[in-house]
């Protein structure tokens, strides 16, 4: 008994507190607004009051400085340690008013998290992130744009690798601004949504980006179930399996990363798929050493070809998107000062590496260079262990535009009412629920359908990613570089971006009109799955 009598009991304040906080995480407040969490809270920057947007004055930006992941739960183990300091939450609340930044609860018209995430990336994890997107499978076609477009081809390689750079910086330069108190940049937007919301109004904005990120993403997923499927069947022509069944096989190992809780996980199989992306190319660029003393160097074009080249431009643009993915990852970052340099000489190296590949396999396999440079492989053997790699490849980039989707298809349906239709997914020991995970593994199969049923999906998604994908790379970044920071830009930013903008819009045209085209003569010819 004198044992029992030593246990000192937590504050009464403190049990009351922790509990009706529970209460509210699981039972949404009914009157539109949440209450703050411990750790998710809003700032207000102390910004330039002359600055005004389309979607509302200067007080409405906000910095989300120490904001959670989508799963609310998912440190469990701190809410000891803030409930014992609890009943100084509202003496903490009088202290923050008084300082240059003011706490406030989220409303219902408040942005979600985007990135800032508990669990922490450092700048080569979110590197490898990068290089995943931009590192794709579109890699197996550059040395036939190399043939379309000769030395025009490698310069755009390099170009266009600069231009994305630049787009990406400035996308995430348009989450910041300017606090005059501190001196020093805020971030005051979470995500792609929060800006476009600033730029076309809350009422359309935040829909328009959200429907375009969602499609691009999930097409994103079904072409690497479809290249996968088109893979095995070129490694096994004579096999009784057939396309859309090696989709299905392929789609068994794909299930598992509904289980995915967090960037850092992602990170790691991005990591994995760059090194069997550094495989591969060693392979192919080992096997065209072998022939350098039969390089055609006279066979690349000088002259432009204006009826091909178009089609293999948009390879190369498409191949170095990555803006999608970059305020999450800046969002997630240890030290977001070192995003710049991050994403600086992932670009570089993207440049090289495919400038080289393209280049040095175009002079091996010169003008009987094939679309995809596995069909030059001279053995079936050989060409299979590259298919297998590709495979793996594949499977390897899938779970970063597939973790993207998720988050963002939980933030507009699994945040609770009336904010959203249904709960949220997760329980409350930080794992998600059954019927959570069973969602999440019905985003799976649902990429695995599409692939299998939608006839041409390859070129269906050319057509319509030629829209979403130059808006989300090209257009948007830019029209929000203008819209928010025009003020402080000289002549010549504008300008660049200006022309960035008009080439969004040449790439966007091109890729819709070549896309449809073949898409009309897959039809009409009835051309096989």
């Amino acid at each position: 008994m004198n044992r029992l009598g030593s246990i000192k009991l937590p504050p009464l304040a403190a049990a009351v507190n922790v509990a009706g906080q529970t209460f509210r995480q699981i039972i949404p407040d009914r009157s539109g607004t949440r209450e703050e969490q411990p750790g998710e809270r809003v700032h207000f920057a102390q910004i330039n009051q002359n600055h005004t947007s389309h979607g509302g004055t200067s007080d409405e930006h906000h910095e989300m400085s120490n904001m959670k992941s989508t799963n609310p739960f998912l440190n469990m183990q701190e809410t000891n340690l803030e409930a014992e300091d609890s009943f100084n939450e509202a003496g903490y609340q009088k202290e923050s008013r008084q300082s240059r930044m003011s706490s406030v609860d989220f409303s219902e018209t408040s942005d979600f998290v985007e990135g800032k995430s508990d669990i922490k990336i450092n700048e080569y994890q979110a590197a490898w992130n990068v290089t995943n997107a931009i590192q794709g499978m579109f890699i197996v076609s550059l040395p036939f744009a190399v043939l379309r477009g000769g030395y025009w081809a490698i310069a755009a390689m390099v170009g266009i690798a600069y231009i994305c750079c630049y787009t990406g910086k400035i996308l995430v330069e348009c989450l910041y601004e300017f606090d005059i108190q501190t001196g020093r940049q805020v971030r005051v937007r979470d995500s792609y949504v929060s800006i476009a919301k600033e730029c076309f109004g809350k009422k359309y904005g935040a829909k328009i980006v959200n429907i375009a990120q969602i499609i691009e993403l999930l097409m994103t997923c079904i072409l690497y179930v479809v290249v996968c499927g088109d893979l095995m069947i070129g490694t096994f022509p004579e096999g009784a399996i057939d396309t859309r069944s090696w989709m299905m096989v392929v789609g068994i190992f794909l299930i598992p990363l509904a289980f995915l809780k967090s960037l850092k996980s992602v990170s790691l199989l991005s990591f994995w798929c760059t090194m069997a992306h550094i495989f591969i190319n060693a392979i192919i660029i080992g096997y065209c050493l072998l022939y350098i003393g039969d390089w055609g160097w006279g066979k690349v074009k000088w002259h432009l070809d204006l009826e091909n080249f178009p089609i293999s431009l948009g390879v190369i643009v498409f191949s170095y998107t990555s803006q999608i993915f970059l305020p999450t990852l800046e969002g997630n970052m240890e030290d977001p000062s070192k995003f710049q340099w991050m994403l600086d000489w992932s670009h570089v190296w993207a440049a090289v590496f495919k400038a080289l590949f393209g280049y040095i396999c175009f002079l091996t396999f010169q003008n009987d260079t094939q679309q995809v440079i596995t069909n030059n492989l001279p053995s079936a053997g050989f060409k299979g262990l590259v298919n297998l790699c590709l495979v793996v490849k594949a499977l390897l980039s899938y779970p970063l535009p597939y973790y993207a989707a998720c988050e963002l298809l939980e933030r507009a349906f699994f945040r609770g009412k009336p904010k959203t239709p249904f709960p949220t997914i997760w329980a409350l020991d930080g794992e998600l629920k059954v019927w959570g995970l069973a969602a999440r593994i019905g985003v799976v199969v649902f990429t695995i359908l599409m692939a299998c049923f939608i006839p041409h999906f390859a070129i269906l998604m050319g057509f319509i990613g030629s829209f979403t994908g130059t808006m989300l790379s090209f257009i948007w970044p830019c029209y929000f570089h203008l819209k928010l920071k025009r003020e402080g830009m000289d002549s010549r930013t504008v300008a660049f971006d200006y022309f960035i903008i008009s080439l969004g819009i040449l790439f966007g045209v091109i890729g819709i009109i070549d896309s449809g085209r073949a898409l009309i003569n897959a039809f009409s010819i009835g051309l096989p799955f």
